[in-house]
């Protein structure tokens, strides 16, 4: 199972597992011709053996941020959570300090989407009224050449993964996974696309000095998020989920602008905590500068302030504050753990999900970003030839406590 451990104070998530579901088995299509292969993400990335140390910092920065953050509070709360998840995850195997066995270098896939991106926005627009705004991945013949991934929503309709040729390149595609690959200037086809969306979790570029210095990705001023169409894709109370730095100034945005912009009303704040393959805090917990977890922020879909509830509002399942969701991080910059599964009791298993910002594809999800297929590319996975009735790893051989 990808949840190994569920408890009242979160879950420990297996996040290799959480995206090898659905790429099992693979159906590959290339020069038109088409062979069967399981494909697994590399296990290499998620491979954190030991914390790091955080930097040093000066004695006013560290008391400005030990104000900001609150650290008796969350200490608390991520200390002992994280102590209880991770002894029941221990007893079941896990976090005990064992990696991978393969040796193999890690290729550093070269992401040329955002520049893409940017050269379509010189492509002519399309009349709305004339534009098709979906369109198939894989045509009858298995042909891929004409998809326009810039200006409609494309579909893998197959009820297994696609392995295709997209722009030169190999891209794994989960079943029944559409995608948008586009910029602010180019969202429309989503809009269009039909869909209300009764989850919608999203991770946005946020503006910091290490970003700017580093440029290894282009950031986005929080203003600017006020310009996602949220109310025209979400369903009435449809979860929205923020992924949110640690700076005080983002987190209160979210809360007092943006969720209330949108008319969203937030229910509670959880904790990432990223740990090391031996159950330790990627970063000191005590550390002034890196911490080793990250934010979110969830909040419901509102219509209206003065609205009754619905029948669903009333019945829906409430949404618990402080929750903790820990896993060993990947080695891949920016790359989150999937939260098909730690919101599906919230949502419904047939929620109807998309993700903002996103940088890869989940099973039965809608993903729109101008990096969206950046960890899809086959550089990032194992593929291995798979006869028609070769047998299949079965998820349900792990074990999972629920406390």
């Amino acid at each position: 199972m990808s949840v190994l451990v569920q408890s009242e104070h979160g879950c420990v998530l297996d996040s290799r597992s959480l995206i090898d579901q659905g790429f099992t088995r693979c159906l590959r299509w290339k020069d038109g011709q088409r062979s069967h292969v399981q494909c697994r993400f590399k296990g290499q990335w998620f491979q954190m053996c030991r914390s790091h140390e955080a930097p040093a910092v000066d004695g006013g920065q560290v008391e400005v941020l030990q104000k900001a953050n609150k650290p008796a509070k969350i200490r608390s709360i991520v200390s002992e959570g994280t102590k209880s998840l991770l002894d029941s995850s221990r007893s079941l195997g896990f976090q005990n300090g064992a990696t991978d066995t393969v040796k193999e270098p890690l290729p550093v896939q070269e992401c040329r989407l955002a520049a893409l991106c940017e050269m379509a926005k010189e492509l002519p627009l399309v009349d709305e009224e004339e534009q098709e705004h979906v369109q198939a991945l894989v045509t009858d013949g298995g042909c891929t050449s004409h998809v326009d991934l810039f200006s409609r929503v494309t579909e893998n309709r197959a009820d297994g993964a696609t392995v295709v040729t997209l722009m030169g390149e190999e891209y794994v595609i989960p079943p029944h996974a559409s995608f948008l690959l586009s910029d602010f200037t180019r969202i429309q086809p989503l809009v269009h696309y039909g869909r209300k969306f009764d989850l919608i979790v999203m991770d946005p570029p946020w503006e910091n000095k290490s970003v700017k210095r580093s440029r290894r990705y282009s950031s986005l001023p929080s203003s600017q998020l006020k310009r996602l169409p949220i109310p025209l894709l979400a369903s009435t109370n449809c979860l929205v989920v923020t992924w949110v730095t640690n700076r005080p100034s983002h987190l209160r945005f979210v809360r007092e602008e943006l969720y209330p912009h949108w008319g969203l009303e937030v229910m509670a704040q959880w904790l990432w905590v990223k740990v090391t393959t031996s159950g330790q805090f990627v970063f000191p917990l005590d550390s002034p500068h890196k911490k080793p977890y990250e934010v979110l922020i969830l909040g419901r879909y509102r219509p209206s302030a003065g609205h009754s509830p619905s029948s669903s509002e009333t019945s829906e399942v409430p949404v618990e504050d402080s929750r903790l969701i820990v896993s060993v991080p990947s080695a891949l910059h920016s790359q989150k753990p999937s939260l098909s599964e730690v919101l599906k009791r919230y949502v419904g298993a047939d929620a109807s999900c998309l993700e903002l910002f996103a940088r890869s594809l989940q099973p039965g999800w809608t993903s729109w970003g101008n990096e969206v297929l950046k960890f899809q590319h086959t550089s990032y996975f194992t593929l291995t030839p798979a006869d028609d009735r070769a047998d299949i790893p079965k998820d349900e051989d792990k074990p999972t406590v629920t406390l």
